[in-house]
C-alpha cells in the first residue's frame, strides 16, 4: 500500500490515526502543523516533518516527495490566534495559501469552507482526504447510553428539546454545541470552541446538572473537522458541574473510547448516543 499522509493539529486523534493506519500496514508520513500537534507524534509515524499552518504549499511537497496519493487531516487548530493582533507576524502564508485566501476565501472564513479548499488544493496536487474515522471505526459514538451512569429524566426532557436547537444553530453555522437545563439553553458553542463553552457553562449553572448536546454540522464531511470528545472534555465537564452528554452517533469520535467511558462513570456523566429520526430535519 502506499504511504498515508497525516496532517495533524493538536489531541490525541493523530496519534489513534497514526497507530491505527501503521496496525493495518500503511507507513504514515507526518506533516505536523507546528503550534498545534504534539512532537511526540513524531514516535509514532514512519516520517515526520513540521509545517507552518499557511504553509499549504509545504504540506503538498512533503506529502508528494513522500508518495503519498490519500491523506487524513485531523486535530484542532486554535482559530482565534489568526485574529489576534500579532498574527500578521505570527502567520506569513506562502504564496499558494496568499492566493487561496484572497480568492477562495476572500469572503468567507469559516472552517468548514477553509478546510473544503484545503481539500481542493490537495486534490489538484494528486492527495485525496479520504474519511478521518477510516482507521479508528472503535472510537464512533453508537446509539443509546454509552455508559453504566444513566440520564435523569429531567435530561432525557433536556435531550429531546435541545436536539433540534443545537441542529438549527448548525444549520447557521453559528456552532455545533449547547448547554441546557431544564429546556432554558444556558450556553452556545462558537469560534472559542467547545471547551470554552464548558467553562463559560459552569460559570452560568452553578447548580450543576446540565446537559452538553454537540451535533455533527450539518453538511459534516467526514474527511475533516469531525467533532470529538476526550479526556481533557470530561475533566472539564466534572469542573464546571455537567451531568449529561449528547453526541450524534456515528458522526462524534470518542477519544479513547474505553478511558472516556470510564472516566464518566467515574465522574458520574451519562454519555449518550443519539440518532436522528429517519426523516428528521438534517
Amino acid at each position: 500500500m502506499q504511504p498515508l499522509g497525516l496532517i495533524a493539529g493538536e489531541g490525541v486523534f493523530p496519534f489513534l490515526v497514526a497507530r491505527g493506519a501503521r496496525a493495518a500496514g500503511r507507513e504514515v508520513v507526518c506533516v505536523a502543523l507546528a503550534g498545534s500537534a504534539a512532537p511526540e507524534l513524531a514516535k509514532e509515524c514512519d516520517r515526520f516533518e513540521w509545517v507552518s499552518v499557511v504553509r499549504l504549499g509545504r504540506w503538498i511537497s512533503h506529502l508528494r516527495r513522500a508518495g503519498c496519493s490519500e491523506a487524513i487531516m485531523v486535530g484542532r487548530v486554535t482559530k482565534t490566534r489568526m485574529y489576534d493582533r500579532w498574527r500578521y507576524f505570527r502567520y506569513i502564508p506562502d504564496l499558494r495559501t496568499a492566493r487561496l485566501w484572497f480568492t477562495t476565501l476572500r469572503y468567507d472564513r469559516r472552517p468548514q469552507a477553509m478546510l473544503a479548499a484545503v481539500a481542493g488544493e490537495l486534490s489538484r496536487e494528486g492527495i485525496t482526504l479520504i474519511d478521518s474515522t477510516k482507521y479508528t471505526p472503535d472510537q464512533l459514538t453508537t446509539p443509546g447510553v454509552m455508559t453504566r451512569t444513566q440520564p435523569t429524566g429531567a435530561q432525557e426532557i433536556d435531550i429531546a428539546a435541545g436536539w433540534e436547537i443545537c441542529r438549527q444553530i448548525s444549520k447557521m453555522d453559528i456552532g455545533q454545541s449547547i448547554a441546557i437545563l431544564n429546556r432554558d439553553v444556558i450556553a452556545v458553542g462558537a469560534l472559542e470552541g467547545t471547551n470554552a463553552m464548558i467553562e463559560r457553562a459552569g460559570q452560568l449553572c452553578r447548580v450543576g446538572g446540565w446537559t452538553l448536546i454537540k451535533v455533527a454540522n450539518t453538511h459534516q464531511d467526514m474527511r475533516m473537522d469531525v467533532p470529538t470528545i476526550g479526556i481533557t472534555t470530561l475533566e472539564k465537564l466534572r469542573e464546571a458541574r455537567c451531568g449529561c452528554v449528547v453526541l450524534e452517533v456515528g458522526k462524534t469520535v470518542l477519544l479513547e473510547k474505553t478511558k472516556v467511558l470510564e472516566l464518566a462513570d467515574k465522574y458520574g456523566i451519562a454519555i449518550v448516543g443519539h440518532q436522528p429520526q429517519e426523516g428528521a430535519s438534517r
